[in-house]
């Protein structure tokens, strides 16, 4: 097992990323640069990976990060830097992401096309 931290360096926004890749909503956009400022991740990356997860097979995996991955897409929207991998990208292309509250909690709510179905939770989706 390689101990050895492994660092890229950090990615400049891409030409030829979709400007519909994936969307926040003004209400998302605020509540990551919140998150960034409260805990010190003002210049980090928001990553929207696309994962196996939940019962319809797929999820999603938000981080901040202070560095992208060699190969990802990274783009930015209204100052929030955006990155994610080339696989994830098929599933997220047209996506909006939204942050919600209600009294069932609050969080980041994903209106995805490609989702062909998603299970009762809304946790998951499949294509």
């Amino acid at each position: 097992m390689n101990t050895t931290p492994q660092s890229t360096q950090p990615a400049a926004p891409q030409e030829g990323v979709p400007s519909s890749m994936l969307t926040l909503t003004a209400r998302a956009v605020q509540q990551v640069k919140d998150v960034s400022r409260q805990q010190g991740f003002e210049s980090y990356y928001l990553t929207v990976r696309v994962v196996p997860a939940g019962c319809s097979g797929l999820g999603y995996d938000l981080n901040l990060v202070p560095e992208t991955k060699a190969g990802d897409l990274v783009w930015e929207q209204d100052g929030v830097k955006m990155a994610t991998d080339k696989l994830s990208s098929q599933y997220l292309s047209g996506t909006e992401v939204d942050y919600v509250t209600s009294v069932q909690g609050a969080g980041f709510k994903f209106s995805n096309p490609n989702a062909k179905s998603s299970c009762g939770c809304g946790t998951s989706f499949t294509t």
